[in-house]
């Protein structure tokens, strides 16, 4: 378990917490949520799709996060209680948005493992009230991309934004819901062109170098914009 040095009421819950002989309040109270998303990585993130429309792993950077102990649990609380029962999308990104700079300070972006480091924040008991997850990520997005920072929302609604590379996919399911942070990288641009401040901000920290093989998504965009 690691704990924030200067709130200790925020802890991030290791992978080998998980059946350590004394585990942490948060591994007793929601164990079962965090090993049900520990399963669900190494069996949906890190492998291939069929459906998914490209070759690969569902997530590139997943198994390297597992493999490197860089793959953290939590359970935010809104106020005294677990995030998972917070009333409004307010609530939720309150109990979120501590972790943003706790993760900068885990993972600085120059650091060599920064790409393979992620915070899951664990959102049990939110029941059938799915679209707080949904609007907690959409409120926090523009702060989290302007530090080079994606904030991705996961459950088993699922979420409706579709597949890259098969529209009909919906590839953000989860068993649990939860609000996933890492580290932008160089083939997010997609996720982020729509937005011209987040398209700023990526532009800015790649120095508007694009991959090649999403240039051809940017040209399409551009040409769109002059019809």
């Amino acid at each position: 378990m690691i704990t924030h040095p200067a709130d200790p009421s925020l802890r991030l819950i290791e992978i080998a917490d998980l059946d350590a002989p004394a585990p942490p309040p948060e591994v007793l109270a929601h164990g079962d949520a965090m090993r049900a998303v520990v399963d669900w990585a190494g069996t949906y993130l890190c492998r291939p799709l069929a459906d998914l429309g490209r070759n690969g792993p569902v997530c590139p950077y997943a198994q390297g996060s597992l493999s490197r102990n860089r793959f953290y649990l939590a359970v935010p609380e809104a106020g005294s209680r677990a995030a998972g029962s917070a009333a409004t999308v307010e609530d939720l990104v309150a109990a979120v948005e501590p972790y943003r700079a706790w993760f900068t300070a885990l993972a600085p972006p120059d650091g060599p493992e920064s790409v393979f480091t992620t915070i899951l924040l664990l959102l049990p008991g939110l029941g059938d009230r799915l679209a707080l997850v949904d609007g907690a990520q959409n409120a926090l997005k523009d702060a989290f991309v302007e530090e080079g920072l994606m904030i991705g929302e996961f459950h088993d609604g699922p979420p409706d934004k579709p597949g890259l590379w098969n529209p009909s996919l919906r590839p953000l399911a989860g068993p649990v819901p939860l609000l996933a942070i890492r580290h932008m990288v160089a083939t997010d641009l997609p996720f982020l062109w729509g937005d011209p401040a987040h398209r700023r901000a990526y532009l800015t920290r790649f120095d508007g170098r694009v991959p090649a093989h999403l240039r051809e998504i940017v040209m399409e965009a551009v040409m769109e914009g002059t019809e």
